[in-house]
């Protein structure tokens, strides 16, 4: 088994998706009883962002609640200076804020 730059655990679904950490899966978890009980419609995992210099973030989850707001979220456990750069420029690039989980 390969282990993880910073100590995270994967762990696979029932669904088959392999999760990077043990705290996005939670996350995941959290999101589908979520859409279960109707409060979120639906959400998209890995969703890209493309910068400048053929640049890409990936957020973790985009959520389409019932209200018709859309939320991005990125579960993290430690905050690189590489992350909090390319949050930075999601932010400045496109209208929208990056919620840490």
């Amino acid at each position: 088994m390969i282990k993880h730059k910073f100590k995270a655990i994967s762990v696979t679904t029932n669904d088959g998706i392999k999760f990077p950490s043990k705290k996005e899966h939670k996350r995941y978890v959290q999101l589908k009883l979520l859409q279960q009980s109707g409060d979120l419609l639906f959400f998209l995992r890995q969703v890209p962002f493309h910068l400048p210099g053929q640049v890409k973030y990936i957020c973790d989850f985009m959520n389409f609640w019932k209200d018709g707001s859309v939320t991005i979220e990125d579960v993290k456990g430690l905050k690189t200076a590489v992350y909090e750069t390319k949050k930075k420029l999601v932010e400045a690039i496109y209208p929208i804020k990056i919620t840490e989980i």
